[in-house]
Parts: structure tokens; C-alpha cells; sequence
């Protein structure tokens, strides 16, 4: 409504529009469309969140052993007594880096993780490093975790295996069509599948240790052949332990997705995002350890024919009968659902990105269903181009997958450690507002920055094992990659700051007075009704329009020329002699022309009349010249394209 008593010269009118997107078949694959003011209610709990946020990491236990074996066969069996050990000072960094993100979480309540605690503490350099490692890192945690649920499955059913790619890459496509539908609705559909992988880990893990203590557990019958990495035997030292623990450390990967998906969460986000972050460690270190004991103990043989959870299932339940297929069928299916968790937290991470500049803007658009669904489509079409070129190998994937996490944890946990010392330098009750969060004293500062402080050296030497060790074997990708991601970054912010200078309005001054001059110039392939109606519109904006036809066939443009003379209205037409029947090519030239010796101030108008069908099929059988003058001519400066539809149903013909 306006407001009569403001005597501004301009007038502000609001009005909500009564559309309502219709019912199509997305309605049906993805949902109704949901309104702006339904966000509040997509909000999680903490049971659904554990769900959403807490499957990568979870489903790492189902690969995190075998990875560390995988290593240690390189020496041979007598080494994978070393797993348990390994494994217990893997849980022990878990614990250091859950408890510093519990921090995070309750210092940064909007989310963005170590993106956004990077840029208010370290710089945009080093937060552009962390939102580029992120971002590898959930595209491969789509890779590998989709690729090692499909393992599972091939372990059950051998036949199966040659078909590993394409079963792949459609989970994915499942996956993203069930994050299309919105946060809410994915994670109530994954919530029992990962509460029932829980529960029959738990059970086997459980079953398995009872067994052991009874004295009934026994070893793997028949297991897979040992195959020594690349074929070579070395002996156990420093570097293979090393080597190991850097394997296993992918069972941390997915430990930060709380902490960038807390504004998911219910209020009070904060602390049940921190409450979801502790079930996820706990439950996580318990399963981890568990299996590795039990692996370590049965003589579990790493192989990618047959997984260690397989061999495991199959010597506590003495068969592959019904409780042993519900657990790989479980497995399979957390493996597959810990790609949720890249879809929840990759697209906003994106939009984070996008809205400082850094990534295309259209990643910051919700789509209908309130999710970045651009970045979800963005996800799923990555990482099912990795898992056709690394044909879904989950020991080819895994080496260029953790890296990116640790560089990430290491720049989250700096810049924490970097925050509480400046909140040290505040003042009792004083307070400081920072880009994504306020700095408020507290007399705890000191112990959180030596938590933080140890955190950030702990995942700082992982990711220096990570890299030296697993360098050979794919790694130094990931070390390239991350440099030229943030390269790309920049060009992205360089173009858009570019941009916003040149589209200020700072200092712009007063608008500029109208062109003093309007020239017209319509293109005529023929002369008829549709003709005349372009003629009209283009003798309404100036009375200088120029028709232009280009000669292709002499005879035809006979009858063009004949038409005009009756039907012009007086407008003067221009021929075009066209000696190689081409029609733009002319026609640009001509325009190039006119547009090179205007006036100043002088503004062009390309009125192009344009057939418009009611029928797409016959749409078709019509070249769309507006279309190919414009996508020509855009780049001209004072060069307007115009085009004046004209509409013919199908039961009066075609003119």
C-alpha cells in the first residue's frame, strides 16, 4: 500500500504474489514446494540429527580397520597384532578432536565450521584453504562411502561385482533425489537404518567379544588370500606404523559435519548440536575398537573381494546365515546413507562460499523443497565422475580422501586456539562483534585455548603422516588440488568484486539525462501478419525504423519487396545481397555499420518479429532469430534486441 503522507518522489509498494507452484511430476519425485516461512519447522532434534550429521562417521568403522590392515600386510600377518594398538591411539585423537569441536560448536551457534572460524581468526586465505579441503572431502566422502557399501554388498553376492560401478552411481542418484526432498525428510527416512546399523554392530561386536571370552570364537574359516601391498614385503617399522595410523585415521572423517550443519538443528542449536557430536564419539570409538580387537583376534585378512566386517559377521554367527546377511545388510546401507551427511553439509558450506563471493552465486538459491539443491546436483555429478574413473575401488579412493579433513581440523582448531586468546585480552564483561560470531570474556578462556592448542597440533602432525605417507599413493592429487580450488576462488571473488565496482552506485552522482537519439532497425524475412505487428511496436519507440531483408533468393525477395510497397507504411526497407545465402552474417554486418557511425548518445533497437507456437513440436520447425541476434549482438555497448512475439494457435494455421 503507499503511504500518501511520504512526499518522496518515489513510491514503495509491497505485495505478496497469490502464486502457487502447480503439482508437476517434481511435486511427485521430490516433494511439494515449501514456503519460505516453513523453515523453522525443517528444523532437526537431535535424534534425527545423529542421523543426518553422524553417518560418515559412524560407517567409517566399517572400513577404518581394514584400511589399517590393508597397510600392515606389507609385513606380513604378524603384523596385524599392531592394529589394536593403532587403533586405540586413533580413538585417543577422536577425543581431542571431538572435545575441540564441542567448543566450536558453542563458540560459532550459526554453523559454517572451520570456513567460517578460519575467516574471523586466520584470514581469507587460510579460511578459502579449509572451505576448499571441506568441499574434496565431502565429494569423496560420497565416493567412498558409496563405493564400500557396494563392497559389502559384492562380499555377499560375488556375481554382483562386475555390475560395482553402475549399482554405485545409482545409490548416488537416490541419495541426492532423497536430499532434494529437504534436510527433515532425508533424515527421518535414514534415522532407523542407522539406529539398526548401530544396534547390529553393537550386537555382533557384543556377541563376538562374549565368544572370544568363552573360549568358542575361533578364527575366519577359508579367508581371503593375503595380498601384500603392491605386491611388496617390508619389515614393521616406524614409517609402516605410521603409514597404518594414517589409514585408519579415515575413521575421523565426517567428525566436523556437526559443527557446519548446527543451524539444522532445533533451538537450542548449540548445545543439541554438542550433545549429537557426543553420542557420535562415543559410539563411534566403542564400535572402532571393538572390531579391531575382534579382527586382530579371528586372523581377519584385508581384501577387496571379501571385507573384514564380512569375515567378521561370518565367524561370530558360524554362517552367512540370516543374522549375518541383516548386518551387511545394515552396513551397506549406513556405508550408503554416510553420503547423506556430504549432502547435508556440502551444499551449505557452498552457499557460505558463494556468499562471500568466492563460488556462482546460484549456490546460494534454496530450491523449492528449502534445500541448496543446486549444490546437491553439483555433489552428485562429482562424485559419480570419481567413482566411474576409480571404478569404485574403495583402497584407490581412500588415499586421497582424509587429507583434505585434517588440513581443515588443523585450520578449525588454529583459529580457535587464536579466539580465545583475543577473548583473554577482553575485559571482564566486555564484548567484541566479530563477522560470524561476538566475542564475549570468560574466565575459562585459557584452559579452551590449550584444548583448542592441542587439538591443532595433534591434526597438524596426522596430516603431515597423511601426506608423507600416503604421497606415493595418490595423495600429492589432493595437495595439488587444494591450491588450484582456492586459485579458482579468487578468479570467482576477482570477478564479482570487479563487477559490484563497476554497478556501484557510490558516487554515481545524478542518472544520466535520455538518449537524444532512438534508431530502429527490423529485420524482415517475410512480409506478413506477425511482420506488422513488429512494424507498430517499432514505429512506437521512434519514427527513424529501417527494415532490413536480406536477398538469399532473388525471386522471393520480389514478393518480400511487392509487399512492403503495400504494407510498409511508408518505413523505409534496406535489401541485404546475400551472394552465399547466408542471413545473420549480413545482417550483423549492417548493424556494425549503423552502430559504428551513430551519434553520441545515440541508442539502437533490434526489433525482431517472432513466430511463437502453442506447440513445442512445431516450435521447432521455426528459426528463433531473436535469439541468435541476441546471443551476437549482447556484448555491443547501445545495442538493445526486442523481440515482439506474435502468437497463432494451431487450429488457425500457420501465416
Amino acid at each position: 500500500m503507499i503511504n500518501h503522507e511520504d512526499n518522496s518522489q518515489t513510491s514503495i509498494i509491497e505485495r505478496t504474489a497469490d502464486y502457487k507452484p502447480p503439482h508437476t511430476w517434481r511435486s511427485w519425485l521430490i516433494g511439494r514446494p515449501l514456503s519460505t516461512a516453513d523453515s523453522d519447522h525443517q528444523t532437526i532434534g537431535k535424534v534425527v540429527g545423529l542421523a543426518v550429521f553422524a553417518s560418515d562417521a559412524l560407517s567409517s568403522t566399517a572400513y577404518a580397520t581394514q584400511e589399517i590392515l590393508v597397510i600392515l600386510a606389507a609385513a606380513g600377518t604378524m603384523a596385524f597384532g599392531l592394529v589394536f594398538p593403532i587403533s586405540m591411539a586413533i580413538v585417543a585423537l577422536l577425543a581431542i578432536v571431538t572435545i575441540s569441536y564441542e567448543q566450536t560448536i558453542h563458540a560459532y551457534p550459526s554453523g559454517g565450521g572451520a570456513y567460517i572460524v578460519a575467516r574471523d581468526n586466520l584470514g581469507e586465505i587460510p579460511a578459502l584453504i579449509a572451505g576448499s579441503s571441506l568441499l574434496i572431502d565431502y565429494i569423496l566422502t560420497v565416493s567412498v562411502s558409496i563405493a564400500s557399501g557396494v563392497a559389502q554388498i559384492t562380499s555377499a553376492f560375488p556375481s554382483l561385482y562386475e555390475y560395482r560401478v553402475v549399482i554405485a552411481v545409482a545409490f548416488i542418484m537416490f541419495v541426492m533425489v532423497m536430499n532434494l526432498r529437504g534436510v527433515k525428510e532425508s533424515g527421518v527416512a535414514f534415522a532407523i537404518p542407522t539406529y539398526f546399523f548401530v544396534l547390529m554392530m553393537l550386537v555382533t561386536v557384543g556377541a563376538g567379544l562374549f565368544r572370544f571370552f568363552a573360549g568358542t570364537l575361533g578364527g575366519v574359516i577359508d579367508p581371503p588370500e593375503l595380498e601384500s601391498l603392491h605386491g611388496t614385503t617390508s619389515a614393521i617399522g616406524a614409517f609402516l606404523i605410521l603409514h597404518a595410523f594414517a589409514s585408519g585415521t579415515t575413521a575421523l572423517t565426517g567428525v566436523e559435519a556437526i559443527s557446519n550443519g548446527i543451524t539444522a538443528f532445533k533451538e537450542p542449536r548449540s548445545k543439541n548440536a554438542g550433545v549429537t557430536l557426543i553420542w557420535m564419539s562415543l559410539i563411534l570409538g566403542s564400535l572402532f575398537l571393538g572390531i579391531s580387537y575382534l579382527a586382530k583376534e579371528i586372523g581377519a585378512i584385508p581384501s577387496e573381494s571379501e571385507t573384514v566386517i564380512s569375515q567378521l559377521a561370518r565367524t561370530v554367527y558360524g554362517s552367512r546365515g540370516i543374522p549375518y546377511l541383516m548386518l551387511i545388510a545394515a552396513t551397506s546401507v549406513i556405508l550408503i546413507m554416510a553420503a547423506n551427511t556430504a549432502f547435508a553439509d556440502f551444499p551449505r558450506l557452498g552457499a557460505l562460499v558463494a556468499k562471500d563471493g568466492f563460488l556462482p552465486r546460484q549456490l546460494t538459491y534454496r530450491g523449492s523443497r528449502l534445500v541448496y539443491s543446486r549444490g546437491i546436483v553439483t555433489l552428485a555429478i562429482i562424485a559419480s565422475l570419481l567413482l566411474v574413473v576409480f571404478q569404485a575401488s574403495v583402497t584407490r579412493l581412500i588415499p586421497l580422501y582424509a587429507i583434505g579433513v585434517f588440513l581443515s581440523f588443523t585450520l578449525s582448531q588454529g583459529g580457535m586456539t587464536l579466539r580465545w586468546w583475543k577473548i583473554g585480552k577482553l575485559k571482564a564483561g566486555e564484548s567484541k562483534a566479530e563477522r560470524g560470531s561476538t566475542l564475549h570474556f570468560e574466565k575459562s578462556w585459557c584452559s579452551k585455548m590449550i584444548v583448542n592448542g592441542v587439538g591443532a597440533v595433534c591434526t597438524f602432525i596426522v596430516m603431515m603422516v597423511f601426506a608423507i605417507t600416503k604421497f606415493h599413493d595418490g595423495a600429492y592429487v589432493v595437495l595439488f588440488l587444494i591450491p588450484a580450488l582456492v586459485g579458482i576462488f579468487w578468479m570467482i571473488h576477482r570477478h564479482y568484486n570487479g563487477l559490484a565496482k563497476k554497478l556501484s552506485l557510490d558516487n554515481f552522482g545524478i542518472i544520466p539525462p535520455h538518449s537524444i537519439r532512438h534508431r530502429v532497425i527490423m529485420p524482415v524475412s517475410g512480409v506478413h501478419q506477425g511482420t506488422l505487428a513488429a512494424l507498430r511496436y517499432a514505429r512506437m519507440l521512434s519514427d527513424d525504423v529501417t527494415a532490413v531483408h536480406v536477398v538469399v533468393e532473388p525471386a522471393e525477395s520480389e514478393k518480400v519487396r511487392a509487399k512492403w510497397e503495400t504494407w510498409g507504411e511508408g518505413v523505409r526497407m534496406v535489401l541485404l545481397d546475400s551472394p552465399y545465402r547466408l542471413f545473420i552474417e549480413p545482417i550483423l554486418g549492417y548493424i556494425s555499420d549503423i552502430a559504428e557511425h551513430r551519434q553520441p548518445g545515440e541508442t539502437i533497437t533490434i526489433v525482431v518479429p517472432e513466430f511463437v507456437s502453442d506447440s513445442r513440436v512445431t516450435a521447432t520447425l521455426h528459426t528463433n532469430t531473436a535469439e541468435i541476434l541476441r546471443s551476437q549482438l549482447k556484448h555491443q555497448h547501445g545495442i538493445v534486441i526486442t523481440n515482439v512475439p506474435y502468437h497463432v494457435h494451431e487450429e488457425e494455421g500457420l501465416h
